[in-house]
Parts: C-alpha cells; sequence; structure tokens
C-alpha cells in the first residue's frame, strides 16, 4: 500500500484568499482523505464496492450539508467551504464526493430548503451525521437532459398519496434510508416527496457492470403503487424550477471537486516525472512533460480562480444557474484532460491501481455526463448569451 504523498499545488498563491476558517475546513478534510480514503479506495474500486465504514467520518469532516445550519445538526459554513470540502474528497474518489454531494445538494438541501420544520427536525439531523443515507430521484429512464418531460407521478387518495414510476442512474440509491422523489401530481406540477425505505412497493435494485465510478453505489429507484404519507410533500417550492436549484448547489460542488481530481493527477505525474529516467535523465527534464506538465497547472490554476469567485458569488446570493454551467462543464473538461495526459506520463504504470490516474479517468467519464452533460451546459451559457435557447 502506497503512501499518499500528495501536495496540493498553489501556484497564485490562492489561500490567501481563504479565510482561516477555510484553510481548517480543507486541512482536515484533506488530512481524512489521506488517512481513510486514500489506503482503502483502489481496492474498493476494484471490487466495484462502496466503502460504507467512511460515512460516519464523512459527516464528522462536514461532508454532509456544511452549510446546512447548525439548529439542524449541520456545520453553518459559507459556499466556499463547502466547494474546498468536495475538492478534497473528490482528491480522494469521484464516487465517495458523489456521495457526499447528493447528500447535502440533492438530498438535505431540498429538505432545508422546501420542506416544513417538522421535517427539518426529523431529516436533518440524521443525514448530517449520516446515521440516515438519502438519494435524489429526477432522472428517469426516457428522461435525462429533458427532466420536464418525466413520467413518475402521485395521485391523491385522501389521507395519502399513492406514487408510480421508476427512476435510474441513482447515486446512494442501494442503500439510502429515504429519497427526495420529484414526480408530478394530477394537474402535470412537478413536486419533491420523501420517500422512506420500507415503504411498500419501493425497490432500489442495484447497477452493475459500470467501468466508472465503481467506488460508489448506483442505482434504480421503483415506485409500484407506493402509499405516501401527506406530510411527506415538500411544501416549499413546485415546478421543475425546485429540482433545478437542488443542481445548482450541486453542480456548484463538482466544479469544486473536479479541481481535486486533476490536482492528484498533476501531483501523481509531477512526482513521477520527477523520478522516471530514461536516457539518463529524469523525463521532468524533457520539453514535451515539461509542456504537459506547465499546462496542466495552469489550466488547474485558472480553474482555481474561476470556482473562488463563483463561490465568493454563491455567498452573496448573486451566483446564477448558467454562471455555475459555465464553472462545472470548464472544470471537468480540464480535470479529465488532465487525467489523460497524466495517464500517458506515467506510460503502462499509468493503467495501475498502484496510481489514481486511471480510477480517476474513468470517474471523470462519468462526472462530465451526469448532472448536465458537456453539451447541455454549453447551451446554457449560449442561451444566457444569447437570450435564445437552442435546446429544441
Amino acid at each position: 500500500m502506497k503512501p499518499d504523498l500528495f501536495q496540493a499545488p498553489d501556484y497564485y498563491l490562492l489561500d490567501d484568499l481563504l479565510t482561516e476558517e477555510h484553510k481548517l475546513v480543507r486541512d482536515a478534510a484533506r488530512a481524512w482523505v489521506k488517512r481513510e480514503v486514500s489506503p482503502i479506495i483502489e481496492d474498493y474500486a476494484q471490487r466495484a464496492e462502496f466503502p460504507k465504514q467512511i460515512i460516519k467520518g464523512l459527516g464528522e469532516i462536514g461532508g454532509f450539508g456544511p452549510y446546512i445550519p447548525e439548529e439542524y445538526g449541520g456545520a453553518g459554513l459559507d459556499q466556499i467551504s463547502y466547494g474546498l470540502i468536495m475538492q478534497e474528497i473528490e482528491r480522494g474518489d469521484s464516487g465517495v464526493r458523489s456521495t457526499s454531494s447528493v447528500q447535502s445538494s440533492l438530498v438535505m438541501y431540498p429538505i432545508w430548503k422546501f420542506g416544513t420544520e417538522e421535517q427539518r427536525m426529523k431529516y436533518l439531523p440524521k443525514l448530517a451525521t449520516g446515521e440516515f443515507m438519502g438519494c435524489f430521484g429526477l432522472t428517469e429512464p426516457d428522461y435525462g437532459s429533458n427532466p420536464s418531460g418525466l413520467v413518475t407521478n402521485f395521485k391523491d387518495m385522501g389521507d395519502h398519496y399513492l406514487l408510480n414510476g421508476a427512476k435510474m442512474w441513482i447515486s446512494n440509491a442501494p442503500f439510502a434510508d429515504i429519497a427526495v422523489v420529484w414526480a408530478k401530481n394530477e394537474e402535470g406540477r412537478i413536486h419533491g416527496l420523501i420517500v422512506e425505505r420500507g415503504m411498500e412497493g419501493f425497490s432500489t435494485p442495484e447497477t452493475h457492470n459500470k467501468w466508472s465510478l465503481r467506488a460508489s453505489a448506483t442505482g434504480e429507484l421503483i415506485f409500484d403503487n407506493v402509499k405516501v404519507p401527506k406530510e411527506n410533500l415538500l411544501p416549499g417550492k413546485s415546478g421543475l424550477g425546485a429540482p433545478m436549484m437542488c443542481l445548482d448547489s450541486a453542480r456548484y460542488g463538482i466544479a469544486w471537486g473536479a479541481i481535486g481530481a486533476a490536482m492528484d493527477c498533476y501531483d501523481t505525474a509531477l512526482r513521477y516525472a520527477k523520478e522516471r529516467v530514461q536516457f539518463d535523465k529524469p523525463i521532468a527534464a524533457t520539453q514535451l512533460q515539461q509542456k504537459k506538465l506547465a499546462e496542466m497547472i495552469t489550466e488547474i490554476t485558472k480553474a482555481q480562480l474561476l470556482t473562488w469567485r463563483l463561490g465568493v458569488l454563491r455567498n452573496e446570493g448573486k451566483a446564477t444557474t448558467a454562471q455555475i454551467s459555465m464553472a462545472k462543464r470548464n472544470n471537468v473538461d480540464m480535470a479529465i484532460n488532465i487525467a489523460r495526459e497524466a495517464r500517458q506520463m506515467l506510460g503502462g504504470m499509468g493503467i495501475t491501481g498502484e496510481y489514481s490516474i486511471m480510477r480517476h479517468s474513468m470517474n471523470l467519464e462519468s462526472v462530465i455526463t451526469y448532472e448536465g452533460t458537456h453539451d447541455i451546459h454549453l447551451l446554457i451559457t449560449g442561451a444566457d448569451i444569447t437570450g435564445m435557447p437552442a435546446f429544441k
């Protein structure tokens, strides 16, 4: 088992832009990843299994709803702290970060923003510690980039709702205790419902044979005449705008997380290039390898600045959906390109589990697609700057 020697690049001294609290939060998450994730993650990825024993630790470092107010079990941190935690967790593994950001932005966030006080007190403290785990049901077999067409529906049966339909590509589904599910009522209006494991007719079959996010549990949500208590409806907001607000928060976390994956690939490639000798000198002394490394650190630095500024805007309540889309698209694309270049620098060693690069590269193939594909985010920016949506 190789030691985790990661050293974070900070070429433009961005630490000077962070508060002491930001750095303490980040460093705690970084130390936890080095101690609890790095030593085991390759083995779990090879076995395609999520390491459930890390859930408690994720809660302790603020990995679940760090911006949720303390009265509901959260840490009451700001958006930059949230981003830094996501960066450090994804530096360890994108699948682990998926588990964390789904819990934070897609489960806790809608309960906090759209739920009743009773729902907040019932669910949020247990979600914050990981005692409860959650998932988010929006994507369906026939509706991914076009979620407005979803067909999962519920009917008012007087003393309860009757829920029918199916969701797929759902992170955390196989072990989730609750699901925040988006479904249409009889008038076709989209609402959020909290569905609990154990409700009759609710099942969560696991998705197998993935080549990406192998250390993350993915599954389906099946609803066959599920009786959902009326008090489980999220009353604060309806319509597609409600789940889109959740996705804004999650995409923001992804923008930070992708930097972590890129930083890990860059750091691994830099260290390897200094140690690997060919033609009587380290490959780091050759022009082509220096070109690759210089381009990597340049793109990482640009992404760091972009995302820090986005965090400031989020803290001020000014960040737009389109701005978040730009950061998600740019940073994941940046990370996947760095992973590919870093893999080439390691030659044959780059495909082995002795190094993290190939795992990051495979994971990022999912990250570049989920929560808005690479192309959809481009069109969101295009629509924003032209005023002319090109989705149809």
